[in-house]
């Protein structure tokens, strides 16, 4: 009675549990399932069970059931409880394209049901159609068997009730019948929906961009029918003829979560064109070619053919590093450490036994003078002294020279954290000409290395934007780094943060708070900062805003606060890649007298970058406050496009040439509204590494 094919899967068929004898069963095995699931296998070594066998027995037995489970959430219909158990429980443990005794799978019910939600949910999760249906015949023919033995099965059942005498028999035979009922109309109507279903209409829509200069970025939508199956994946098509003959490729489209692709391994200057169809259980459908009609691989930079503006500067620097280190040993160990051998021995025990020495310690209280404190947090943790107190300890507590330079000079050694002791010697070095700065300077890393000896720890983290004053003469340097994992230090511990603000007894009055006042107050917002500070750009084009202003002693750039190592911005597309046509119409605008061009019909329909810049200029001005009528005297910088890495890249609008830089004194009637602030040039430079 049965095919070849549902022979071969009766020997599948006695591994696997049964399934519920009803719609009601299958309600209650998830349930108890859904709470099953959730025990912790390794919580089993603590019981009757003993060997690992066992163990590993029971752990496939619940598989063998949250597979049950999953397909009878499917053929219930239950979008719910289907979500949920693709949440929770990867492909693996759900045996997901694992066929049941009928040879199906659970995107085949769906998709043969057209319950369109659940399809989609389990084609996210990669659920893939039954190998078994290798044509449209066998499907056909799979689902007309399944049909006819469910029927003849509910015949055979109906006679047994109806002929035998009411016993406990009898009573399981009425709960087998309902079952198969059940299962028989499912049947049909996986087999109707099957029969009645059609190719799918081509994809809606295809975009076609240029991702490299040897790839292309395609992008489909899914069709607008909601008459035919459910499309189980797609075909992405190139060639450098319209009419596709012969083919360069094809790729076949299976994870859907995203609907692009991108075509890689082709020829710079090269004209592709590209087309997608549809698939579903009837067949493919007709193609849908692209828009535009065709691309050309490219890039910016063949424009002019230069270079990108980073390549061998990492190991150039590396290099020039080197070279600095070895002179400077040089000189450290050549003649005046010949002549006076036993004073530098003696001047460095002293400096290593200093850092041990019980007068070295943190500090509680503060006095007038330069500080350096260490924030090191997890979660909501922070850690503190053994007084719950933050780590800190004195730079110079006779300090009068001018703070900011010497504070832009600190937050570049913090990119050099692990060459502290290198670089005391070669500040001690140069001391011969005792200038305040140097000796500032000299103070600052011997602090440095106090903290790094007092917490047993190298890398202090990012150095906050700016120092906390107050009014009593105290100056605070804050550095910040998160800790990933759980770690244990001697002479510091973890406190909740906010039980250290309710805890700390403030020490000075509320109209004239200690710098430790004021840092234990803004400390979430400086943790926020912090965070918000490393947090990455997702892949695409954006347009930056470039703003400064200057101050006597240095140059601020205005951000946003969400982000504050980017330059204020919005996104044009999701595409990175500038493409040397796009370039070349950007150089052409700029040469004329109005920077921002006025919309033409061509330019609409030739290149869409200039709708891409339009729309994203009038959001800019609305992000910044500045009106959009102002956005004609503002210019695209066009000397080159910033590339941040392969995944971001940066268009600059600027504002006219002598607002760019705002002077001191100097009025601007467009302020920012809230939400940004602005960093010194070099703090913001140095977040950009």
């Amino acid at each position: 009675k049965m095919t070849q094919q549902m022979r071969d899967l009766q020997l599948a068929q006695a591994r696997k549990p049964p399934g519920p004898s009803s719609p009601n069963a299958a309600k209650r095995l998830y349930r108890n399932l859904s709470g099953k699931f959730r025990v912790n296998y390794t919580s089993f070594d603590e019981g009757s069970l003993v060997g690992r066998g066992e163990k590993e027995k029971l752990r496939k037995s619940y598989l063998f059931q949250s597979n049950a489970a999953l397909f009878e959430a499917v053929e219930l219909q239950d979008l719910d409880r289907v979500q949920e158990m693709l949440k929770h429980y990867s492909p693996e443990e759900l045996d997901l394209n694992t066929p049941n005794s009928e040879g199906l799978l659970p995107l085949d019910i769906a998709i043969m049901t057209n319950n369109a939600p659940i399809a989609r949910a389990l084609l996210q999760a990669g659920a893939k159609e039954s190998p078994h249906f290798v044509s449209l015949e066998s499907r056909s023919l799979h689902l007309s068997t399944l049909v006819r033995e469910a029927e003849q099965r509910v015949n055979e059942l109906m006679a047994q009730v109806v002929n035998e005498a009411p016993n406990a028999d009898c009573s399981e035979k009425e709960k087998q019948l309902k079952a198969w009922e059940w299962r028989f109309r499912l049947y049909k109507r996986m087999k109707a929906g099957f029969e009645h279903a059609r190719v799918p209409d081509a994809p809606s829509s295809v975009h076609l961009s240029v991702a490299s200069s040897s790839s292309l970025q395609v992008t489909f939508w899914e069709p607008l029918s909601v008459n035919s199956a459910v499309v189980t994946k797609y075909k992405v098509e190139w060639s450098c003829s319209p009419s596709f003959s012969p083919l360069l490729g094809e790729a076949v489209i299976n994870k859907l979560k995203e609907l692009h692709f991108t075509i890689q391994g082709l020829v710079s200057g090269t004209a592709y064109h590209v087309r997608v169809s549809a698939y579903n259980m009837k067949g493919w459908g007709p193609p849908q070619a692209s828009t535009p009609p065709f691309a050309i691989p490219s890039n910016w930079r063949e424009y002019d053919g230069r270079a990108p503006r980073r390549r061998g500067q990492a190991e150039a620097l590396d290099l020039l590093l080197g070279q600095v280190k070895t002179v400077h040993q040089h000189c450290i160990c050549h003649e005046p450490c010949k002549n006076q051998p036993q004073s530098r021995k003696h001047s460095v025990s002293k400096s290593l036994k200093h850092l041990f020495h019980p007068g070295s310690k943190f500090l509680k209280t503060l006095k007038r003078g330069l500080y350096l404190t260490a924030i090191f947090y997890k979660d909501d943790n922070i850690l503190v002294t053994h007084e719950d107190q933050i780590p800190v300890v004195e730079i110079d507590d006779t300090y009068s020279c001018l703070l900011m330079q010497d504070f832009l000079w600190l937050t570049k050694v913090s990119c050099m954290w692990d060459e502290i002791l290198w670089l005391r010697q070669c500040v001690t070095v140069s001391q011969s000409s005792c200038s305040c700065i140097l000796q500032t300077r000299f103070k600052m890393l011997l602090a440095i290395s106090q903290m790094q000896g007092l917490l047993g720890i190298q890398d202090l983290g990012q150095v906050f934007f700016e120092p906390i004053k107050d009014k009593q003469g105290n100056i605070l340097i804050v550095t910040l780094k998160e800790v990933k994992t759980n770690q244990t230090f001697e002479s510091v511990r973890w406190v909740p943060i906010c039980k250290l603000q309710s805890s700390r007894k403030s020490v000075s009055s509320p109209e004239e708070p200690s710098a430790l006042d004021m840092l234990l107050i803004s400390v979430q917002d400086k943790l926020a900062y912090h965070q918000r500070s490393s947090h990455a750009l997702s892949p695409g084009l954006y347009l930056g805003y470039l703003k400064l202003c200057s101050a006597v002693d240095q140059i601020r750039v205005l951000v946003p606060e969400r982000l504050p190592n980017i330059l204020c911005h919005v996104k044009i597309r999701s595409n990175p890649n500038v493409s040397r046509e796009e370039w070349e119409w950007l150089q052409k605008m700029s040469s004329v007298e109005e920077p921002v061009p006025t919309e033409t019909e061509a330019d609409r329909s030739q290149n869409p970058l200039f709708q891409e810049l339009q729309v994203a200029i009038k959001e800019l001005m609305t992000l910044v406050n500045i009106p959009l009528q102002e956005a004609k005297d503002f210019r695209l910088y066009s000397q080159e496009v910033l590339d941040f890495g392969d995944q971001v890249s940066f268009l600059l609008l600027l504002p006219p040439s002598d607002d760019v830089c705002t002077a001191p004194g100097q009025n601007n009637p467009y302020t920012p509204r809230s939400g940004f602030l602005t960093l010194p040039l070099q703090i913001f430079e140095l977040g950009k590494e």
